[in-house]
């Protein structure tokens, strides 16, 4: 399996067991439909559970947290992914990379993002010098996907740019994922704010999903999904067709 197949299917994997989710909240729903939806027990005859207005909500909250888990794993899957195509079999050069990428390879060489000594700042620069004198093949490239919790739309361009990968979407996910759902918030830009928030405990998980439907987070979610699976599209392209490598390290007949 190559690295980029190995990344739509994780995509997949992860974007499967929140549509599994959703469609039990769907059912929860439904059966709310004709009063409180309850837990049946496997005998018959013996008392149901019954599932109450809070704790259906506290259901409904989860799927903010699943889906920037989603967003979250699919942004250093991404980088990883980028990280082993320019290792792989130790083919190429830190002189092949395209700039971004030699940008971030210097970053991790030299150590440019972390504070040290005088002496461990020479240290990281000889390497780094011997690296390029021998013109020995990358065997590990590392990228700081910073981000900290606060990965959306915004910060996955960025990412991208920062990479030298293009991130072009198509109109309608563009709008999707752009269009004001809560708090005049788009929808990753809700889910980042959501997952902040009860993470940080600024909101119950009963508050976070007040007045909240099943559509609105299938909706949300179908949003999020789009804008993911597009932006995994421009990143296995960007991996498949050498763009991060320089135009003259470049396999032929590759752009």
């Amino acid at each position: 399996m190559t690295i980029t197949s190995e990344l739509r299917e994780f995509y997949d994997e992860r974007r499967d067991e929140i549509r599994d989710y959703l469609n039990l909240l769907r059912a929860v729903e439904t059966a709310a439909g004709s009063g409180a939806p309850r837990i049946r027990e496997a005998r018959a005859g013996e008392a149901s559970y019954p599932i109450t207005a809070p704790q259906q909500r506290i259901l409904y909250a989860s799927v903010y947290l699943q889906l920037y888990n989603l967003v979250e794993a699919v942004v250093t899957r991404c980088i990883g992914a980028v990280a082993d195509a320019a290792a792989t079999n130790s083919r190429w050069r830190p002189v092949d990379l395209n700039e971004n990428l030699r940008r971030e390879w210097v970053r991790h060489a030299a150590r440019t993002h972390i504070d040290l000594t005088p002496e461990n700042r020479l240290k990281s620069a000889m390497k780094m010098c011997n690296d390029l004198v021998g013109q020995l093949p990358l065997v590990d490239l590392q990228i700081d996907p910073g981000g900290g919790g606060n990965w959306d739309d915004e910060a996955i361009y960025k990412l991208s740019e920062r990479l030298g990968c293009r991130l072009t979407l198509s109109r309608s996910t563009t709008y999707a994922v752009k269009r004001p759902v809560r708090d005049g918030l788009g929808a990753m830009k809700l889910v980042k704010d959501r997952r902040n928030s009860l993470a940080h405990g600024s909101i119950s998980f009963t508050e976070c999903a007040d007045g909240v439907t099943v559509s609105e987070l299938e909706s949300m979610t179908g949003a999020v999904e789009a804008y993911l699976a597009e932006a995994v599209g421009c990143f296995t392209s960007y991996i498949d067709v050498f763009e991060f490598l320089a135009e003259t390290s470049r396999p032929d007949g590759k752009p």
